[in-house]
């Protein structure tokens, strides 16, 4: 029932990405179509669960048509977790895409399959933001996150991040708790090398909520951590 619900809230954005005009091609002019590899960040920390983790997106299209491959997640001890979109993304105003398609999350022992709305772009004073809403039969789901280029010099850059996940139900197999269930507070240095090419260090704060940290805890982990991390920032 709530996947009729969204399917049907998410009808009328859909039609207009799909319909709305270009302006490339009424005006004649050539949309070229390139693909594009961004690992924003590949890193290893001093956390005690998850001492690998990524965060990438890979894209093919035009200006106005894009193809989006979003994946997240952390490797441990010859266990993934992840979470993945494939969306499809147009332009609805010069620093904003409306997004639409299908995620889909794993961990060790579970796995689920979510339709997904949601936008990506520049908010204002230039943080870059992505924010989807997710369902499926049993759950509704929110994720957010946002991040910020401060320049100290040229090729030195710190950057602020926060992300954000809730859910409206408990889901034990999948270890997710109704309400804000999660969240990572970063603070990490880069150094462009060139800028295609950018390590770094930091640190980071990971913090579970309610049910998610009973999960956790009950898997003999820790529902509150601040780690140090290094890592690549590279894109193609």
């Amino acid at each position: 029932m709530k996947m009729k619900r969204f399917t049907q809230k998410i009808k009328l954005p859909l039609f207009l990405m799909l319909t709305a005009p270009t302006l490339a091609c009424a005006s004649g002019e050539y949309d070229p179509v390139i693909p594009s590899l961004w690992i924003d960040q590949l890193e290893a920390s001093t956390q005690q669960q998850t001492p690998m983790s990524w965060d990438a997106q890979a894209w093919i299209g035009t200006n106005w048509n894009k193809v989006y491959l979003n994946t997240e997640g952390q490797s441990t001890s010859g266990t993934t977790e992840s979470e993945n979109q494939l969306l499809y993304s147009r332009p609805i105003s010069r620093l904003w895409d409306i997004q639409a398609g299908a995620g889909y999350d794993q961990n060790q022992s579970a796995s689920q399959g979510w339709g997904v709305i949601g936008v990506q772009g520049l908010a204002p004073y230039f943080f870059e933001v992505r924010a989807a809403l997710m369902a499926n039969d049993h759950n509704v789901g929110a994720r957010f996150d946002a991040s910020y280029d401060a320049l100290i010099t040229q090729r030195l850059i710190l950057v602020p991040s926060i992300k954000l996940n809730a859910y409206t139900n408990n889901d034990e197999k999948i270890g997710q708790g109704s309400g804000i269930s999660s969240s990572e507070v970063g603070l990490r240095l880069r150094y462009e090398i060139r800028r295609k090419f950018a390590p770094y260090i930091g640190v980071k704060w990971n913090e579970a909520y309610g049910k998610t940290a009973d999960y956790i805890k009950a898997e003999n982990g820790k529902a509150s951590e601040l780690s140090a991390v290094a890592g690549l920032r590279i894109w193609f």
